[in-house]
């Protein structure tokens, strides 16, 4: 498995919407990636956002970061971010999930 970590900064006055609109985004991403296998979206104490995704391969999740912008519910919900902190994956090694 393989984490991705999305950092960002988003337009003023967009949260709500950006909230509102993650669903229809996170459904259209997994209808044409279904090995997106969960997504976290965090805001830092600076203002700053991650978006933590978890996929099942390395090879699945480059594939999805190179063609998202071609999903139109995928490109409406990038179209808030006013500035990206970079895309970066991790290996995971070790999980403990929840019971």
């Amino acid at each position: 498995m393989v984490m991705e970590f999305a950092r960002f900064t988003i337009h003023e006055g967009a949260e709500a919407q950006m909230i509102a609109d993650r669903p229809a985004m996170l459904a259209a991403l997994r209808a044409r990636f279904p090995a997106c296998l969960a997504a976290y979206l965090t805001r830092e104490e600076d203002g700053t956002w991650l978006d933590v995704l978890l996929w099942r391969s390395h090879t699945e999740a480059e594939e999805s970061a190179r063609l998202i912008a071609t999903i139109p519910e995928c490109a409406a919900w990038l179209a808030h971010i006013a500035e990206s902190g970079g895309l970066r994956h991790a290996e995971v090694l070790d999980a403990c999930p929840a019971p």
